[in-house]
C-alpha cells in the first residue's frame, strides 16, 4: 500500500447533547431538530429516505452531505453522530472534522437553543459512567492473518500512543461485573444493541486517580470483539465491501478519543499510518508485542509520574517513548516519499523528546496536557482538590464545541494553541468534500439530488442509488469519480 497518501481514513465521533432546561423538549429531540435543520432547511445533504436496517438507522435519521461526511442520529442512545468524508490527507481530514462541529453549532444558532443546549466532544459522561465513541477507520490489506496476528504488532503502538494522542481527564472509573445481566426476555424482545450497559456492568468512580491521559482506557475489557455493545475493545472488525476493493477492508479502531488539539489529531492519525504500513510490510519485530495490551492500557494512562512503562513478551520493560522511537527507527525508510510522511516522522520525534525533557511544555498541542493546566490553574484559583465535583464540570467544558463556551476555544483565543490548519480550511470543509477520494464523486451526485429535489433515492459510501434502474457505483475509494454526473446530463 505503501505511501501516506494512498491510503484513506475517517473518524466517526459521537457527541453528546446537555440541555440546560425543559423547554426544548429534551436532548432526544434537540438532536432531532438539529439533524432535520441541516437537511431540510440548510440543505446541505441528501436526507435518507429509507432505513439503513444494519446500522440499527430508521428512515429518515441522517444522511449524506455534500462535503463527503454523513452526520445522522444514532438510534443507540439518540445522539448527534457525524462521520467524516474519506480522506487521504491529514489535515483535509482535520478540517473536515472541524466542519462538522461548525455545522452542529450553526444549527443550534439558528434554531435558537444555543442558549440552553450545547454539544461536547468528549469520551466519557463522569456522572453517569457512559464512554462516547470516536472510532477511526483506515483502509488496510485484509489478509487472513491480519486479525489473527497482525494486530499484535499493532496493539504496543494503539495503547501507548495516548501519551500525545489522550485527551486527559480528571478521575477514573472502575467497571464492575457484579451487575445482572440481562435475561432471555430483555434479549428476545430488544435488539442487543438496545440493552444499556448498565444492565449488564456496573461503573463506580475511582477516587484513587486525580488524573489520567485518557478517557476511554478505563472503559476497555477486550482486545478485540465483534458486538461491542457489552464489549468495549481496542478494535471491532468490520468487513464491509463498501470501504474497500479487492484485497484491502476497513480497520475499525474503537479506542480513540475526540482531540481538540488539531495539531494532536493530526499526529495520531498520521503516526497510526506510518505504524500500519510498517505491519503491512512486515518491518515490525516480535520483540515488540506486549504481554497484555489492556493493563498496559491502563498503566500507562493512570501513572501520574509519566514513566509509562509496558511489559513485553519476554517479560522485559520498556517505556512509552522508547518504544515509540523502535516505530520512529523503522519508519524513517518512509522518509522523503511524501510531506505527510515527513510531517508526522518530524513532529513525532519532536513530541516524544519534549515529552521526555517536561510534558507540560505541551500544552499548545497536546489535550492532556493542555487541559491538566486548565484544572490545576482552576485549582489554585478557587483553592478545590482533586476530589471537588466540579473539576468535572472544567473537564467538560473544555470539549464544549462552541466557540463562546468551550474552554479549549478559549485557548485559541489567546494564541495558546498551535494551529495545523486555518479558519478558512474549516468554512471551505463545511459544503466540499475532499477532492482526492470518492467523497468528491458522492458529493457531487447528493448535490444534484438536493438541487432535483429527488425522492427516490438511496446512498451509501460506495454507490448512489437513484431509481431501482439507476445505480452509480463508486466502489474505490481512491478514486474521485469525479463524472460521477455525467450519466445524468445524457
Amino acid at each position: 500500500m505503501g505511501a501516506l497518501g494512498h491510503r484513506v481514513f475517517g473518524i466517526e465521533t459521537e457527541f453528546g447533547c446537555l440541555v440546560g432546561d425543559d423547554s426544548p423538549g429534551g436532548y432526544e429531540a434537540v438532536v432531532e431538530s438539529v439533524k432535520d435543520h441541516v437537511f431540510h432547511d440548510q440543505k446541505l445533504g441528501a436526507i435518507d429516505r429509507h432505513p439503513r436496517d444494519e446500522a440499527f438507522e430508521p428512515a429518515y435519521s441522517g444522511g449524506f452531505l455534500i462535503n463527503g461526511a454523513r452526520l445522522y442520529v444514532d438510534a443507540v442512545g439518540s445522539h448527534e453522530e457525524y462521520a467524516t468524508a474519506e480522506c487521504r490527507d491529514i489535515f483535509d481530514l482535520t478540517a473536515n472534522d472541524r466542519a462538522g462541529h461548525r455545522i452542529l453549532v450553526r444549527a443550534l444558532r439558528e434554531l435558537g437553543l444555543d442558549s440552553t443546549c450545547s454539544f461536547y466532544n468528549n469520551s466519557v459522561d463522569h456522572f453517569g459512567g457512559q464512554t462516547f465513541g470516536c472510532h477511526e477507520n483506515y483502509l488496510v490489506h485484509s489478509d487472513d492473518r491480519f486479525l489473527n496476528e497482525s494486530v499484535h504488532y499493532l496493539y504496543p503502538f494503539l495503547v501507548t500512543r495516548q501519551i500525545y494522542a489522550g485527551v486527559g481527564r480528571v478521575g477514573g472509573h472502575i467497571i464492575d461485573f457484579a451487575g445482572s445481566r440481562p435475561n432471555y426476555r430483555d434479549v428476545s424482545r430488544n435488539p442487543v444493541d438496545y440493552i444499556w450497559v448498565s444492565n449488564v456492568y456496573a461503573v463506580q468512580p475511582d477516587h484513587e486517580v486525580r488524573f489520567q491521559l485518557s478517557q476511554r482506557a478505563d472503559h476497555i475489557i477486550k482486545a478485540i470483539a465483534s458486538r461491542v455493545r457489552f464489549n468495549r475493545a481496542l478494535i471491532n472488525p468490520k468487513w464491509e465491501a463498501f470501504y474497500g476493493q479487492g484485497n484491502t477492508t476497513r480497520l475499525h479502531l474503537l479506542f480513540g478519543e475526540a482531540n481538540q488539539m488539531e495539531f494532536a489529531y493530526a499526529l495520531k492519525v498520521g503516526t497510526t499510518c506510518l505504524v500500519l504500513d510498517l505491519i503491512e510490510d512486515h518491518l515490525i519485530p516480535e520483540r515488540l508485542r506486549l504481554l497484555d495490551p489492556l493493563t498496559a492500557l491502563r498503566d500507562v494512562s493512570r501513572d501520574p509520574d509519566y514513566r509509562w512503562i509496558v511489559e513485553l513478551e519476554d517479560k522485559s520493560t520498556i517505556g512509552a517513548i522508547d518504544l515509540h522511537r523502535e516505530y520512529i527507527r523503522l519508519a524513517e525508510k518512509y522518509r522523503g516519499r511524501d510531506g505527510q510522511a515527513d510531517w508526522s516522522l518530524d513532529n513525532w520525534t519532536a513530541t516524544l523528546d519534549q515529552l521526555e525533557k517536561d510534558p507540560m511544555v505541551l500544552h499548545d498541542r497536546l489535550d492532556w496536557v493542555a487541559k491538566k493546566k486548565i484544572v490545576e490553574e482552576y485549582m489554585a484559583e478557587t483553592g478545590v482538590w482533586w476530589d471537588d465535583d466540579s473539576l468535572h464540570s472544567v473537564d467538560l467544558e473544555y470539549h464544549n464545541i462552541d466557540s463562546e463556551k468551550s474552554l479549549y476555544q478559549a485557548l485559541v483565543e489567546m494564541g495558546r494553541v498551535h494551529r495545523v490548519i486555518d479558519e478558512v480550511a474549516i468554512v471551505d470543509a463545511m459544503t466540499e468534500p475532499p477532492k482526492n477520494t470518492r467523497a468528491y464523486g458522492r458529493s457531487q451526485l447528493v448535490k444534484w439530488l438536493i438541487a432535483e429535489r429527488a425522492h427516490s433515492y438511496w446512498v451509501d459510501w460506495d454507490a448512489v442509488y437513484l431509481d431501482r434502474q439507476t445505480v452509480i457505483e463508486l466502489p474505490d475509494p481512491l478514486r474521485t469519480y469525479a463524472n460521477a454526473t455525467d450519466v445524468l446530463r445524457k
